[in-house]
């Protein structure tokens, strides 16, 4: 049944279009045109047409920008469409000079929606379309096939346990008639595979992250920024507050290692709808003293290098930008055992690992660490080996290239 649905839902998208197209329906969208820009040896260069839900605080969404503020301008023109709302990073895409057009799509079924965005497509004239996360993917690819674009890239970022049948369902359908799917964990191409899906399609691209400046903060500068007593030992963790992030296990941990040692405290950076929940627990735990709720802070970066510990407990995750960063600032890691997270750390050489959901031993992981000097050095210098090796935005960035171009070259 869920089939014969989602089959309609493409038939009616099918004949929408067909009807705009026969009458001169005007769907009033606003348009970017290619400029058919050429190099300087004289060659047309190549459009490309990323498209994403939103340009929020996520990890895709900071990828984007990193690409589209490193791919070469000397061969690519790109445009950015965000289906749903922009966001805080559209600040960064105007500053690489990349163009963005939002089609303000409301509801899961938007079919206006889908008409701008053909018609943007369409106006464009993109050679290669390449779509991020699953409305995106949907939608964004749909259009693609539909405008005729010749290249056309879905790309998966997480592994997703909350994807039910029909998610499965459209993603097959339309990965059968895309040329391919970046994704920048193999542990994300093995569950699509385990899902039905071809492995010859998948791409794995890791993620990348900028070269790092030092922390300009002492560590009291670091402490009144964040209302902080310097002598204790921080543990932190950022990213959104929600529950695939699981921080309800982190407080019961930080609480656990307070009585242990007295000594620390556990300092949350990031907002989401979890956060209201998040607190009262941490009352009704008597962590609220020992918990400290930053929100989303713009000098995040600066503060992550004076962490003691660093938390990541996620209960899925693709590849986490926060882990990558807290091991190339020297903050050593400790994480949930999951597919993705894997791919960042070796366990007992570059961090620790621990079962999911295991609380006590994220807390005894957490108590060893504390107290062994020489092994947190040994894993933080480690670890920022690792992520000076295999996640430069330079490789990031050099690898998309390279798969654009011998997308079109077949």
């Amino acid at each position: 049944m869920l089939h014969d649905t989602m089959l309609r839902f493409v038939r009616m998208a099918d004949s929408f279009f067909d009807f705009a197209t026969r009458f001169g329906f005007s769907l009033n969208s606003t348009t970017y045109v290619g400029t058919n820009a050429v190099n300087k040896t004289g060659s047309e260069k190549i459009r490309i047409c990323w498209i994403i839900p939103t340009l929020d605080q996520g990890g895709a969404e900071k990828q984007l920008c990193l690409l589209a503020h490193g791919i070469d301008r000397e061969v690519f023109e790109p445009l950015v469409i965000t289906l749903t709302r922009s966001g805080p990073r559209l600040e960064e895409l105007q500053a690489a000079n990349c163009p963005v057009v939002h089609i303000d799509k409301r509801g899961k079924f938007d079919f206006g929606a889908l008409g701008r965005l053909v018609q943007i497509i369409t106006k464009f004239k993109p050679h290669i379309v390449h779509t991020w996360i699953f409305a995106a993917n949907s939608y964004g690819r749909l259009a693609a096939i539909r405008a005729k674009v010749p290249v056309v890239f879905g790309g998966e970022r997480c592994v997703d346990p909350w994807k039910k049948t029909y998610h499965h369902w459209i993603d097959r359908y339309l990965t059968k008639r895309t040329t391919g799917i970046i994704t920048n964990s193999s542990a994300i191409s093995d569950f699509y595979v385990a899902h039905g899906h071809d492995r010859s399609k998948f791409h794995v691209i890791h993620n990348g992250i900028p070269a790092r400046e030092p922390s300009p903060l002492t560590r009291l500068e670091a402490a009144k920024k964040m209302g902080l007593d310097p002598s204790r030992r921080w543990i932190g963790a950022i990213g959104r507050l929600w529950q695939q992030k699981n921080y309800k296990d982190m407080i019961w941990a930080a609480e656990m290692l307070r009585v242990r040692y007295d000594s620390t405290t556990f300092v949350i950076i990031g907002e989401g709808p979890e956060r209201q929940r998040l607190e009262h627990y941490c009352d009704q735990v008597r962590a609220a003293q020992q918990v400290k709720f930053l929100g989303h802070r713009q000098d995040a970066n600066q503060l992550l290098p004076h962490f003691d510990l660093f938390w990541n407990a996620s209960l899925y995750e693709g590849q986490s930008n926060s882990i990558l960063e807290a091991m190339q600032a020297g903050v050593p890691v400790i994480a949930s055992n999951i597919a993705g997270t894997r791919d960042l750390i070796q366990h007992e050489k570059t961090g620790l690992l621990f079962p999911v959901g295991d609380v006590g031993e994220l807390m005894k992981t957490s108590a060893r660490l504390l107290d062994d000097p020489k092994l947190r050095l040994s894993l933080l210098e480690a670890a920022k080996k690792s992520i000076e090796t295999n996640f430069s935005v330079e490789n990031m960035v050099t690898k998309h290239e390279e798969l654009y171009k011998s997308a079109l070259q077949r």
